[in-house]
């Protein structure tokens, strides 16, 4: 899975595409918390081409949830796709890790 990082005016947007298990999670962390180090401490994870997620990934996500809180700000997913989201209700994450239609809107409403 390979993930990009888009800095923008209120957010830094990740976006990886593929399957985010236990190779992919590593490499998420990674990534977001670069951004956190770098000063980006508002974080959308973008996961419209992500078509699969196990505990592996959901812990990634987890973890980079808190990295960003731990650093004074947020994170939030969007474009969640069915089977990522049918693991964040199963787990009940969603209520933690709630979903947003786009990336745009993750942060619009604060």
């Amino acid at each position: 899975m390979q993930f990009s990082t888009e800095h923008k005016t209120d957010y830094t947007e990740v976006a990886g595409n593929g399957r985010l298990n236990m190779v992919a999670a590593p490499k998420l962390r990674e990534v977001v918390q670069e951004a956190v180090s770098a000063g980006y401490k508002r974080i959308v994870v973008n996961l419209a081409e992500t078509s699969f997620m196990d505990s592996s990934g959901l812990g990634a996500l987890i973890g980079c949830l808190k990295l960003a809180r731990q650093a004074g700000g947020d994170l939030r997913i969007a474009c969640v796709q069915p089977q990522v989201l049918m693991v964040l209700e199963l787990t009940s994450m969603n209520r933690v890790l709630t979903p947003h239609p786009t990336a745009e809107e993750a942060f619009s409403h604060d």
